[in-house]
């Protein structure tokens, strides 16, 4: 039986280009010229039989995440690392007054410490058939700085991303929630591109009366959008409105981004609030509960979209039967992916990641099949702790 012993977070940071606050909170999107600086972390789970899990988180990489790994941690120093479900159900219990997303970055490095225990990817472990994943282009927020700053400019880049290999675009509109620009836009981008591509919207909760979001809700309808996200300031939680929602438009609803975990995600379905499932294994508890979530769905014969990008999420869509596209988040014209640039085995979720199929690949090596650049973290440091 092996022992973990150490836990090793590093929170690190990185330069984007082009890419700076739009409006107010943690929005970004394009600004020429400007640099924003991020953080991440990377997780060294070990063992005392030599093994090693590593994960570089990707947009769940928050201060607040590293406060929640930092108070669970100690807990697992001392467990058997292959213990995954019981380790799952005991950090469940201990993080149950805060959000949960610091559980899940060390669920996802304790799976690939299981693959390379065992020389298998983490697909492999879970079951995972579907090799390569069809993808989706999904935008930063809109912005009025030169970027994605009309309707015309998001139709130029659904076209770009056509051009790439994409057949599916998913829009984040701007951030001031103005229901009547966003609905030209789901329109005019459903004109221009809607014969060729699968086309998603998300207002990422902008919107700001139910009102608004009925409004955006029908322009949905006329373009003929796959789905419709997380529209207005619920916050992407309320089972009751999007009932009410979903009864006057004809566009499927996609909410629970923002509904962590297994069970309140159940009650939202239960309660028939949405007609798509998100998942994220960095938000919702690993790719342990991630996967408990996307058999929830498949249960009551709904779909479950992942979250966001990264080599844990295309491994857990590789063993998902219910689950239409991969998420390449976020990109933009002359923006780059804010993902770490830490990988030295080829891997990539910038904007050029997609094939000419249309796809992504899922990493085939030991664990999580990818390489970090350790000398480039540590260059980086900006806080690092151990746990022993």
């Amino acid at each position: 039986m092996s022992k973990i012993t150490e836990i090793e977070i590093i929170d690190f940071g990185f330069d984007v280009p082009n890419l700076g606050q739009i409006g107010v909170g943690q929005h970004v999107g394009y600004k020429k010229g400007a640099v924003t600086r991020a953080v991440r972390q990377a997780i060294a789970i070990r063992t005392d039989d030599g093994l090693v899990g590593e994960y570089v988180t990707n947009w769940g990489g928050t201060a607040a995440t590293r406060g929640e790994m930092d108070m669970l941690c100690p807990f697992l120093v001392g467990r058997d690392p292959m213990e995954r479900e019981g380790i799952h159900d005991d950090l469940k219990r201990e993080i149950r007054q805060w959000s949960g997303m610091g559980q899940g970055p060390l669920d996802i490095a304790l799976w690939d410490m299981a693959g390379k225990k065992y020389g298998a990817s983490v697909s492999e472990l879970i079951g995972g058939y579907r090799k390569r994943l069809p993808a989706y282009a999904s935008t930063y927020l809109g912005d009025d700085n030169g970027g994605l700053d009309s309707k015309e400019a998001y139709a130029a880049f659904a076209e770009q991303c056509y051009e790439l290999g994409y057949r599916a675009f998913k829009i984040h509109g701007w951030n001031e929630g103005d229901a009547k620009r966003e609905a030209a836009n789901v329109i005019h981008v459903a004109e221009a591109v809607g014969d060729r591509m699968t086309l998603m919207l998300d207002p990422a909760n902008q919107l700001r009366t139910f009102a608004d979001a009925l409004y955006v809700g029908r322009a949905c309808d006329e373009g003929n959008y796959f789905w419709y996200e997380d529209p207005f300031r619920d916050s992407g939680r309320s089972a009751y409105a999007h009932k009410k929602l979903r009864e006057l438009i004809r566009t499927p609803i996609l909410i629970t981004e923002y509904v962590r975990g297994l069970e309140p995600k159940a009650d939202i379905i239960h309660a028939e609030g949405t007609d798509f499932v998100r998942v994220d294994p960095e938000y919702d508890l690993g790719i342990t509960g991630a996967l408990k979530t996307a058999h929830l769905g498949e249960a009551f014969g709904l779909d479950v979209e992942i979250h966001a990008a990264g080599p844990a999420h295309r491994h857990l869509m590789s063993a998902m039967r219910n689950s239409n596209f991969y998420e390449v988040a976020l990109v933009g014209p002359d923006t780059p992916n804010m993902i770490a640039p830490v990988y030295t085995c080829g891997y990539s979720d910038q904007l050029d990641c997609v094939e000419a199929d249309g796809c992504v690949p899922v990493p085939a090596g030991p664990g999580l099949g990818v390489t970090y650049d350790w000398d480039y973290i540590r260059a980086n440091v900006v806080n690092r702790r151990v746990f022993s």
